[in-house]
């Protein structure tokens, strides 16, 4: 299992968030998401997981809702750290 780091801007994104209107459900989802990360196994479909580029070069991003993106980056073998998580035109998608 990978060491997972959280940026600031994603534990400021994720408690904006998990107040709007993905709350229900916006920690279990998430906890699939960074599961199957940390174990490096490949995501489902659904999350549509790629990479990206521009300034988000050498990171992915994966949906956890239709327009809710997680954006992270795996720094070596063992750490996984998790950047950003929001709507795509927060994020500048």
């Amino acid at each position: 299992m990978w060491e997972i780091v959280y940026t600031k801007s994603f534990r400021r994104d994720l408690k904006r968030k998990s107040k709007g209107r993905y709350a229900d459900t916006l920690e279990t989802d998430l906890l699939l998401v960074i599961k199957a990360l940390a174990e490096n196994e490949p995501l489902k479909i659904q999350w549509r997981d790629h990479a990206l580029t521009g300034q988000w070069r050498n990171c992915r991003d994966c949906h956890i809702k239709l327009d809710l993106v997680l954006i992270y980056r795996k720094l070596d073998d063992e750490t996984l750290e998790l950047l950003r998580l929001g709507l795509h035109s927060e994020l500048r998608l």
